[in-house]
């Protein structure tokens, strides 16, 4: 026996050999024997640029919420490194009196080690052993030293947990970069730490998750952030292989709101992750700022690139060559400085110009080759992609254009020479936000009438709390993926639930989705990020951009229950017996196949309309009691979009209305592809906005495959 789910679900983990799974799914009373899986980690300017200011002469949710004070937020990760000044109880209320969790003790980790702030800290360790896939070790650098605790590793939980909720810690920075007040999204929070994925797994077990889950509904938490998930292809909500679906269910039927990364498989379509109707799904942008760094080449021109790398050394002029001139004969990846391909003698004392040409390469990879050779600089050209790493040697990342006009100058000059500046923070030089080019896009793969991602928020060069292995050591980093794009909605949503706390995950959710924004800062549509920089969509950006200021006060909210999500599953075509053991209910499953439409969603999604269909929509008024609301249409390209009725009045007895919004086809307009538009309910002060994406399809055309 390795666990017994008792809390959330029941069931329990154990390990079998194959026979004797065989012979345990024979039993009557077991529901399915099933392998434990492993899962990837998705991997102080943020919170300003989204409007929570400290000190905002306007009404702020950072003010409104009491910064989270009393609430409770539960992060499923690698950990915490408590000694952070992100986990200082300064300043912190006591711990509320519903909390039933423990500070569990383990290797240097004790209960001295939680607080006011840390109460409670878990780790589940048993699932990953129990594969046998691996053992506890440091690597081969010696840099990490895995923790039989729930001391962090490796860096990814202590981030992401002072992101949600850390508190506050002036003059924060990563080797001089991004210097200021860093905090979390709700400082005054309560965190409880859960560690279910480890560094020699460099991943997270089926069994280890759901037991986190398990104890987190025990404990007490309100919202729980997860920054892991699964890779396409993507199991279906019934068949019980994802944890993180089938934990969160059980969470979010105890009240708990429950955040998860997207992915960061972008920008292709249909590759976002954690697509369950309950789950929060967050995918990443960037804010208004860059960290750039000056190139000057010996003709005196001065380009510029992005950096990280803060060091000292090799800061003069010194020769710059391109790859292919000093590449070893025969060698693979030349342009992209692959590993081996570099000439010692013609590297040695050079800047090397790179341009990435296989997604098998990167900056940190060819910066590790340049450095192995003997060059003391990297020039690294590549397509757009957002976010930057710290390098061995000194690093500039450029596009391709850059990279190009640079290497014309190193093909003319005589003596081509070249010197890398210091990276320095810029802010609004650029129109933000952006939808970050690894986010992972919609539609969902399993369920595509289900809107994913719900909602972005930044992601991208992040600074946040990081493991301290010496008094040198960084104690803050900078980090980029939508593991960081979901603390900052855990942190917003523990705000809401501190302002309202009889609000439920599901209007917790459509008071964030209703009220995003669509605009950048530039007063222009936000982009998607991607190769060609279109005007982001809903499967790029869910509802839009996070704005939780307007998400305090959003008017109306879309209210699902978890009796709605066991509708929805049995539209999807499950048996009642794969629906029962999933959400462990006693129901009768009636295969209504519009449900699927009419999940109260605060979104639209159509993947196959066929000249008519008409959906349901139930909003509550969270506003003044007596309100009159009146919709905005703006109708996908090719359909035409009617809502009835076109007014809702609400008034002290009605506070819920049910609406009907009238799809259909126009057959001369184009057909085949998504198309999109929004449906906005708006008293005049209120603008309550769901996204729209339909998909037309005539008799005889199939969708696209």
């Amino acid at each position: 026996m390795v666990y017994s789910y008792k809390h959330g679900f029941s069931g329990f983990a154990a390990r079998l050999t194959q026979s004797e799974a065989e012979e345990i799914s024979k039993f009557p009373v077991v529901v399915r024997v099933l392998p434990s899986r492993m899962h990837k980690l998705h991997t102080t300017r943020s919170w300003d640029f989204i409007g929570l200011e400290l000190h905002r002469a306007k009404q702020s949710l950072l003010t409104d919420g009491k910064m989270g004070k009393g609430i409770i937020i539960g992060i499923i990760d690698s950990g915490v490194w408590p000694e952070s000044k992100s986990f200082s109880d300064e300043g912190m209320g006591p711990v509320p009196s519903r909390w039933k969790g423990i500070c569990q003790r383990g290797e240097h980790f004790n209960a001295s080690n939680c607080n006011r702030k840390l109460i409670g800290a878990r780790w589940f360790v048993k699932g990953s052993l129990a594969g046998g896939l691996g053992t506890f070790s440091t690597n081969k650098t010696g840099e990490y030293r895995e923790f039989k605790s729930a001391r962090d590793s490796f860096g990814h939980g202590t981030h992401t947990a002072s992101i949600a909720a850390g508190n506050f810690v002036e003059n924060a920075n990563d080797y001089g970069l991004a210097e200021g007040l860093a905090r979390g999204g709700a400082p005054r929070a309560h965190l409880a730490i859960y560690k279910a994925c480890w560094f020699f797994q460099h991943a997270c077990s089926d069994a280890d998750i759901l037991k986190a889950f398990d104890k987190a509904i025990h404990d007490g938490v309100d919202v729980l952030s997860i920054s892991l998930g699964d890779e396409i292809p993507l199991f279906p909500y019934a068949d019980r292989r994802d944890s993180i679906a089938i934990g969160s269910f059980h969470a979010v039927a105890q009240g708990i709101t429950v955040v998860a990364s997207a992915g960061n498989d972008g920008p292709i379509s249909g590759t976002v992750a954690n697509v369950a109707p309950w789950l929060i799904t967050v995918g990443a942008s960037t804010t208004d700022r860059r960290f750039m760094a000056a190139i000057m080449l010996g003709n005196n021109r001065t380009l510029w690139g992005q950096s990280l790398y803060t060091g000292k050394d090799h800061r003069g002029f010194y020769v710059v060559t391109y790859s292919e001139r000093i590449a070893v004969a025969s060698a693979e990846y030349v342009k992209g400085c692959g590993e081996g391909s570099l000439n010692k003698t013609l590297a040695a004392g050079k800047i090397v110009l790179c341009f990435k040409t296989s997604d098998e390469q990167d900056m940190v990879s060819a910066s590790a080759a340049v450095s192995e050779a003997g060059g003391i600089g990297v020039i690294y050209a590549q397509s757009r992609e957002d976010g930057s790493n710290p390098c061995v040697i000194p690093c500039v990342k450029v596009d391709y254009g850059i990279g190009t006009q640079i290497l014309t100058y190193i093909r003319r000059a005589r003596f081509p020479i070249a010197k890398l500046g210091f990276p320095s923070s810029a802010f609004g030089k650029l129109a933000s936000p952006r939808v970050a080019s690894f986010s992972s896009r919609g539609p969902s793969s399993i369920s595509p009438q289900v809107l994913k991602p719900d909602i972005v928020a930044p992601g991208v060069d992040i600074l946040a709390a990081f493991p301290s292995s010496d008094e040198k050591g960084a104690e803050y980093k900078l980090l980029s993926g939508t593991s960081m794009s979901a603390p900052h909605v855990a942190g917003i949503a523990a705000l809401i639930k501190s302002m309202h706390s009889n609000w439920s995950p599901g209007a917790i959710r459509s008071a964030l989705v209703t009220t995003a924004s669509q605009t950048g800062t530039d007063g222009n549509e936000i982009c998607d990020g991607g190769p060609t920089d279109k005007i982001g969509d809903p499967f790029d950006i869910g509802g839009g951009h996070v704005d939780p200021n307007k998400a305090m006060d959003p008017g109306l909210v879309y209210d699902t229950t978890i009796s709605d999500y066991i509708r929805f599953l049995c539209s999807m075509g499950y048996s009642r017996e794969s629906v029962a053991n999933l959400t462990e209910t006693k129901l009768r499953c009636k295969k209504d196949q519009h449900h699927g439409q009419n999940l109260n969603l605060p979104s639209i999604v159509i993947p196959s309309l066929r000249r008519r269909l008409t959906v349901t929509r139930t909003v509550t008024n969270v506003g003044p009691e007596d309100s009159v609301y009146e919709a905005v249409v703006k109708p996908p390209y090719g359909t035409s979009m009617k809502v009835e009725p076109q007014v809702l009045r609400f008034n002290s007895t009605t506070q819920v209305l049910t609406f009907k919004v009238s799809f259909a086809s126009v057959r001369e307009k184009a057909r085949g592809g998504y198309k999109f538009g929004s449906l906005t309910w708006t008293d005049g002060e209120h603008f309550v906005r769901s996204p729209v994406a339909v998909r037309v399809l005539e008799f005889g055309i199939f969708p696209d495959v």
